[in-house]
């Protein structure tokens, strides 16, 4: 088996989740990765939101969208993904990707932080339908720091074990603080 990084791993487990006609949510669209398959993978039936609040994040991914050749459709949003709420409905989502830190080859001083992190985790939740997945990578350290990493994994550790499933994994010999992904799945 060949080495897995984060954002790979996490799209195994997307991949099996999304369906054709599944609404989804990129909650931190970033260089439109995750936006990018969330697309493909629920086809022209189904819709992706993606939310940044970088103008470079939104530029870059509606060309990558574009260069692509994916079906349109796909909202971009230049807002916060605490709003995402505003944009579906309670319990119609099939997936939530979250990769929380800052925007690569980006500025490193506008980075995800804790309390808007959890307030956004927190309404994807209601948003998620039975069998949702959220795909949840936290990034630390160095410019970001781990204040968030901990005050993230602090609330998952207080989910509600009845209605969500949650799996954390780590690169457990790997330096220089790797990433954690964690998935939750509404049951």
């Amino acid at each position: 088996m060949k080495a897995v990084q984060i954002t790979q791993w996490c799209a195994r487990f997307i991949t099996e989740q999304v369906q054709p006609g599944d609404i989804c949510i990129d909650a931190t669209m970033g260089n439109g990765n995750d936006t990018i398959l969330l697309s493909s993978l629920c086809k022209e039936t189904g819709h992706v939101y993606a939310f940044d609040i970088q103008e470079q994040a939104l530029a870059h991914t509606r060309q990558r969208l574009l260069d692509a050749d994916v079906p349109q459709n796909y909202t971009l949003l230049l807002e916060s993904h605490t709003n995402m709420d505003h944009y579906v409905q309670s319990e119609s989502v099939s997936c939530i990707v979250f990769n929380l830190g800052y925007l690569p080859g980006g500025d490193h001083t506008k980075a995800t932080h804790a309390s808007s992190s959890i307030e956004a985790l927190t309404k994807s939740l209601s948003l998620l339908k039975k069998g949702g997945l959220i795909s949840l990578c936290i990034y630390s350290g160095g410019d970001s720091g781990f204040e968030e990493r901990d005050a993230v994994l602090s609330w998952l550790k207080n989910l509600d074990s009845h209605k969500y499933l949650v799996i954390r994994s780590d690169y457990y010999n790997r330096p220089n603080n790797p990433p954690i992904p964690v998935l939750i799945i509404r049951q």
